[in-house]
């Protein structure tokens, strides 16, 4: 059989380490390992209120910051997913989580997930900068495919993906349960031969020239990404 109808071969490539407890620093965000007894009710005192938040995900809402430490406490040493917190660098004031899950380093593969920003950092540098800094680590660190997946209903999700650069793939029918309804699942990914370019429209878009004194973006990253993408989602 002709080689190439089995693929490119992959030579030089040893599979990367999995995620540590190392915070990652940026200009507008920092992101640390989740901890329950730093991080658990500054986070729900950012989330409370905003019940939506939790509308696509498999747990939530928190009626109380002692529920949501004691998810917290469950899952802050956890290896697969492995949580971190979104503090903002400019206020100091923890307002997102998110996490790397399905960690597949003999495939080189890995997922960001579990994303919940409040409203008081959505739309904010400090949140893409978060997204960014994760993405960046993994690729430095050897991954080959970076993944994004969401209910194929959540427009919001599917137009963050796209704004970051993820390329559409699909969607998965039936493909999950939760919380008794039924889940198709919209895929994106990001490949290691495109994080070249997406990280330089990162870059851009994260400069300080970027922003105005009120701090409004003058360039969108959409915008800068665009090129980048291999694949448009449809229902966007």
């Amino acid at each position: 059989m002709d080689s190439k109808a089995l693929g490119s071969e992959v030579t030089g490539w040893q599979p990367p380490p999995r995620p540590g407890h190392d915070a990652m620093d940026g200009r507008f965000v920092r992101l640390e390992p989740l901890d329950a007894d730093r991080h658990a009710f500054e986070l729900q005192e950012a989330f409370q209120g905003h019940d939506a938040l939790w509308d696509y995900m498999p747990y939530g809402p928190f009626a109380s910051g002692s529920a949501y430490h004691r998810w917290a406490r469950e899952r802050e040493a956890g290896e697969d997913p492995r949580f971190f917190v979104m503090r903002d660098a400019g206020s100091g004031k923890c307002g997102g989580i998110a996490s790397y899950l399905r960690i597949a380093p003999e495939a080189g593969s890995i997922e960001v997930g579990h994303i919940c920003i409040s409203p008081s950092m959505q739309r904010g540098a400090a949140a893409t900068e978060a997204m960014f800094l994760m993405m960046d680590w993994a690729f430095r660190a050897g991954y080959r495919r970076y993944e994004w997946k969401c209910n194929a209903l959540n427009l919001a999700s599917r137009r963050a993906a796209q704004r970051l650069g993820f390329s559409f793939e699909g969607v998965f029918r039936q493909h999950l349960i939760v919380k008794g309804r039924n889940r198709d699942t919209a895929w994106f990914s990001v490949i290691d031969k495109e994080w070249p370019a997406l990280s330089e429209a990162f870059a851009l878009w994260l400069s300080p020239s970027n922003f105005d004194a009120k701090g409004r973006q003058r360039e969108r990253l959409s915008d800068l990404t665009r090129l980048v993408r291999s694949g448009s989602d449809p229902a966007l």
